[in-house]
């Protein structure tokens, strides 16, 4: 009787403890730092066809911030590209620096012309 009681108890510890426990969604991308980010964006060599601050040329590559697209999709993308853009394997960028390419993506200040205090 006493050790349905203690793992009842256990039971109950571990589903408050989890309840309590903030779940990232499942298509939120992890957690990243932008100034390491911006680092590997330039040493990589992305900025040679997406700019320095991401914003992408017409001739060279698409703009990627400030809003990128989802993390799974930006991943699949890097992973496996079509177009003229090379594959960045797990070799080339790990998961965690992708995850620090994206927070600095993510950090890009909107363009300009879609600040609503300059259209004024």
């Amino acid at each position: 009787m006493t050790r349905m009681l203690f793992a009842g108890l256990a039971l109950l510890l571990a589903a408050v403890s989890s309840a309590q426990t903030p779940q990232r969604p499942a298509n939120a991308a992890p957690a990243g730092n932008a100034e390491d980010g911006k680092k590997l964006f330039i040493a990589d060599g992305c900025y040679q066809c997406h700019g320095y601050e991401a914003q992408g040329s017409s001739a060279t590559g698409p703009r990627l911030g400030p809003k990128p697209i989802a993390f799974a999709t930006f991943t699949r993308y890097v992973r496996a590209p079509s177009g003229q853009m090379p594959p960045y394997t797990a070799k080339v960028v790990s998961d965690a620096d992708l995850a620090n390419i994206y927070a600095f993506l993510q950090s890009r200040p909107e363009p300009a012309k879609d600040i609503p205090l300059l259209k004024q």
